[in-house]
Parts: C-alpha cells; structure tokens; sequence
C-alpha cells in the first residue's frame, strides 16, 4: 500500500512539472496579468489616499509618480492599471478635466502636464523621490 501512495505521489510530481497545453498557460498569464492590476490599481489608491491624507502643498506629484512606480513594478498588469487610472479617479482624463481643473480648482493645464510628466516618469521606474517635497513627514 505505501508503496502505491508512493507512486501516485511522485507521478502528480512529474505530471506537474511537465509542460502544460498552451491554453493553460494562457489562463494561468491572463491570470497572473489580472492579479498584477488589481494589485496596481490598489497601489494606485493607496498613493491617492495618501496624499488626501497628507494634505501636503506640493506633494502630488510625488504621490503620482509614487502610485504609477508602485504599479509599475508589479508586472503587466500593474503597468496597464498605472496607465488606465486617471487622477482624481472619477474625472475622464480629457478636455473635461483639464477645464475643470483650470476654472474650479484653480489648477491649470501647466499643472496637468507636470502631474502626467511625474505619472510616466513613475511608470518608467524613475524613483519617486525626485518630486518629494521637503518636509513631507516620512510616513510617505
């Protein structure tokens, strides 16, 4: 009998570490692509949350380039969720925001393309600390 439970056992071994059909390779990449983005979605959100929490003059651009770096690391995924999110997340990144922007915030389109310099520069794998400002407290 234990020499049967054997047999099984190291047969599902080398039944698993053999080559698997292609179509399961593509489920376990789209997979691992959904998990990446989901993760940089939640990095994302975390950059964002903390800078409402900071609540720092002139620290957003350090948590854009922040979120997009966290995202980005994690993978394909990570890479498209840093790309498709838009900051504030429930504006469209389009003429819209940047009127918004311009007449109710009183931030204009100077301040949208240096927020979209620091997104990309983040999503490059440029190191964040590049747009911390000083005196942000080292929580972030």
């Amino acid at each position: 009998m234990r020499l049967w439970v054997c047999i099984v056992l190291l047969s599902t071994a080398l039944c698993a570490s053999a080559d698997r059909p292609r179509i399961v390779q593509g489920l376990i990449r789209a997979g691992e692509f959904v998990r990446d983005a989901a993760g940089g979605s939640w990095d994302m959100y975390r950059a964002y949350r903390d800078m409402r929490e900071a609540n720092y003059k002139g620290a957003d651009k350090y948590f854009h380039a922040r979120g997009n770096y966290d995202a980005a690391r994690r993978g394909p995924g990570g890479a498209w969720a840093a790309r498709v999110i838009r900051w504030p997340f429930l504006l469209p990144h389009s003429d819209a925001r940047e009127n918004w922007q311009g007449s109710v915030s009183g931030r204009g389109a100077e301040d949208t393309r240096l927020d979209q310099e620091a997104n990309e520069w983040g999503r490059r794998g440029g190191d964040p600390n590049r747009y911390r400002p000083k005196g942000l407290p080292s929580k972030y």
